[in-house]
């Protein structure tokens, strides 16, 4: 708006416009003012100051043109003691840009000396005179800066080193306190910062008026770059700021760059606590990408402040939901009590977030842990007209029943005189379902999966929890490990980069670790061999391959290369190969997903143990023979039925027929995967028949799920509420699971 006024002022004649004259039109006036070059004329009209050019005397340059003597004499005097230098320095006759500039930074700052105003018109070949040599150092009345904190928020090199070599002081601060450090922050051109510190100086951690040093203000405002040059200059981390370190302002504001430079100088900032709440700043962050940047610097979950409040406290009451997924997912303790004794779970239920509880909830929150007013979770669910206290209801009784009163311990293996088998389904990330049913039998059994059976078959990711049982890894670091893991494979669109996939499989089970590496309990993690036609299921082990397998179902016309045995087999690839989703991921090698042919895998895992058995009679080992005494099937859960309008596929005669084939050719195409990856329905109903005629107990858990989760989901939200679908399935067959603990704990 300023901008506009001033062209529409200048179009319509402003007095102050620069503008250019025949000097014959005061030939025959006597100045009333002269100074150097410059003239003060007036007619009784009006009052003219004009700057005459030796090298044109023809023509003449009108500064202003006023109508009040008393006030054309003052402007006068303020242009004739701040004009001389420029035109004196310039060894060209100054241009009426430059002119108009000079005029306009000289009305409109009248405190200025010469040498603010040359830093701001950026004549720096003025700086040599005298007169603004005189003045480098003086500073303006009304807000106390120097022509140095004038160069430095204009970011103008050119002015700031001719300024240093006039003997430009940098110690100088304005009337809010501020150095030229603060300035050059506010600033554009973060070289200004290292240029000012090529000399020591003290500025760069100075604190002004508001508390701030320079790192904290760039941090408030966001300025990586400013952070960086600060930083690379030696400013400190651990002077104090008004709301405690730079890192904390970073948090508060949400600069992910800022808070990224410091902890790349310091890591230890991530444990450094503001003095007033003594919050660390994973107390501070409001975005889950600053939570995952600090923990990936070490940052402890859960830390307390002053008021026992914890991250996950903090991230509840604000409703950041996004922020609390993060914390849990790192090891956030759901029932750790923060000011007035409250847990996660009873600040969830006072602000009616609904996901905040499940997802609380679903990682172990305790609705029976009463806060410093005696209130539980549960009975502020009572108390809510939301119609939480159902799903709470169900939630409470649920850690109750599995508590599974009145039976022996669980026997160890060689105790027992029947083999106990747990098979896993494929299902992509729904292999959370499957965490937290084996989470519920581990509870219900009091002992780690790996302890109380004997065998593990798996598919998919299946197969990758079969692998993590037997290696010894728990079912909460899983669930935790599932989430975090999706962000980083799932990205882009499909199919997806293996490399993720490969590198976190590397990670968790090792990169030359053998299947054979660790051989009890046995492991079965089925895969397809897509090397031939038709396709054949491969079975991935930690023993021996049964001597009685011996394929010799198809006539072959072409030479195979030999399969890895398992005592070669690395377990990170028997993890890949059983995972390789057609669409979602590349095969690896000559290995497509085992879920192409056996998504539930417990027939062929109960038709490999016979075969196993088979080996050890025919080599005279019958002692060493077990009979299997329980088979346990888990499912990744069962979406809801749909209709469906039409699979019907023909050849089309007009567009409206094309229009319906193309549709039914889509349906019959996601059918007949479906069908063929079905783990529920004629698998379970089989494997069943097959268990009851050989007498074998058969316990199948797949929870009814409300929505359809794709294998590739990675929204929170939609994760979570699979997880408290199964919560709600385990504690409707909570009759079935108290049997199979009976039998797990016979």
């Amino acid at each position: 708006m300023q901008f506009l006024g001033r062209l529409l002022s200048q179009a319509f004649g402003s007095p102050y416009r620069v503008k250019e004259l025949p000097a014959a039109q005061y030939s025959g006036l006597g100045p009333l003012r002269e100074d150097g070059r410059l003239r003060l004329y007036g007619n009784g009209r009006g009052w003219d100051a004009v700057l005459l050019n030796p090298q044109s005397p023809a023509v003449a340059v009108r500064l202003f043109h006023l109508d009040d003597e008393a006030e054309a004499l003052v402007r006068f005097e303020h242009y004739a003691g701040h004009l001389r230098p420029f035109y004196e320095s310039s060894a060209q006759p100054l241009s009426l840009e430059v002119l108009q500039q000079l005029s306009d930074c000289i009305r409109n700052h009248p405190s200025w000396s010469s040498a603010h105003i040359a830093v701001e018109v950026g004549l720096h070949e003025t700086f040599r005179h005298n007169r603004v040599l005189s003045c480098v150092n003086s500073t303006d009345s009304e807000d106390g800066c120097t022509p140095l904190h004038l160069a430095c928020h204009k970011g103008d090199m050119t002015c700031l080193q001719e300024l240093l070599e006039c003997h430009a002081r940098v110690d100088i601060t304005d009337k809010k306190g501020e150095t030229v450090f603060h300035y050059a922050v506010r600033g554009s051109n973060p070289y200004i910062i290292e240029l000012l510190s090529s000399a020591p100086t003290v500025g760069v951690n100075h604190l002004n008026h508001e508390g701030l040093t320079p790192l904290y203000l760039a941090c408030q405002l966001g300025k990586e770059d400013m952070v960086r040059s600060l930083l690379k200059c030696r400013a400190s981390c651990n002077v104090m700021g008004t709301v405690g370190y730079p890192i904390h302002a970073a948090l508060k504001y949400s600069q992910k760059g800022c808070a990224q430079a410091i902890l790349e100088v310091d890591a230890s900032q991530v444990h450094s606590r503001d003095p007033r709440h003594e919050a660390i700043p994973l107390h501070w962050a409001k975005k889950a990408e600053m939570i995952q940047l600090l923990l990936k610097y070490g940052s402890e979950v859960n830390v307390a402040s002053r008021t026992a409040d914890m991250a996950l406290h903090i991230a509840v009451k604000r409703g950041r939901f996004d922020c609390a997924m993060v914390l849990l997912t790192h090891g956030a303790d759901t029932n750790a009590k923060g000011q007035d004794g409250n847990t996660p779970l009873h600040l969830a239920m006072k602000h009616d977030h609904l996901d905040m509880i499940k997802a609380i909830v679903v990682f172990g929150g305790d609705v029976e842990i009463p806060n410093d007013f005696g209130e539980t979770p549960g009975l502020l669910a009572a108390r809510n007209s939301k119609g939480y206290k159902d799903l709470l209801y169900v939630s409470a009784t649920l850690g109750q029943f599995l508590k599974v009163p009145d039976v022996v311990d669980s026997p160890r293996e060689g105790e027992r005189n029947c083999d106990r088998l747990l098979c896993l389904d494929g299902g992509g990330i729904r292999g959370l379902v499957l965490i937290q049913l084996l989470l519920a039998i581990e509870k219900a059994a009091g002992r780690p999966i790996r302890e109380i059976f004997d065998w593990i078959a798996g598919t998919s990711t299946g197969g990758i929890l079969a692998l993590a049982i037997v290696h010894g890894k728990s079912m909460d670091y899983m669930r935790c490990l599932y989430f975090r893991m999706k962000d980083m494979v799932f990205r882009g669109s499909r199919p997806y980069e293996s490399e993720p996939l490969d590198e976190f499989l590397k990670k968790e089970f090792g990169e030359n670790t053998k299947m054979t590496d660790v051989q009890k309990p046995k492991v079965i993690v089925t895969g397809t061999l897509c090397d031939r036609q038709p396709a054949e299921l491969h079975l991935f082990r930690n023993y021996s391959v049964p001597e009685t397998k011996i394929s010799t179902e198809y006539k072959t016309t072409a030479t195979f290369k030999p399969l890895t045995r398992p005592e070669d087999q690395l377990v990170w690839r028997a993890a890949r190969c059983s995972g390789a989703a057609p669409t979602y991921f590349r095969p690896i090698g000559r290995f497509l997903d085992g879920g192409l042919l056996a998504n539930n895998p417990t027939l062929d895992a109960m038709a490999e143990i016979h075969e196993y058995n088979k080996t050890l009679i025919s080599k005279g080992q019958r002692q060493k023979v077990r009979k299997l005494g329980l088979v346990v099937s888990l499912g990744t859960g069962k979406p809801p039925q749909v209709p469906v309008s039409s699979v019907d596929v023909f050849r089309p005669t007009n567009p409206w027929e094309l229009a319906k084939t193309v549709f039914g050719a889509r349906e019959l195409g996601k059918m007949v995967v479906d069908c063929c990856t079905d783990a529920d329905g004629p698998a379970v109903n089989r494997a069943r028949a097959w268990c009851e005629m050989t007498d074998i107990p058969y316990f199948r858990l797949s929870p009814q799920l409300h929505t359809d989760v794709m294998l590739d989901e990675v929204n929170d939200s939609v994760l979570v509420n699979a997880l408290w679908d199964t919560q709600l399935y385990i504690y409707q067959q909570r009759e079935q699971l108290e049997r199979l603990v009976q039998y797990l704990c016979r």
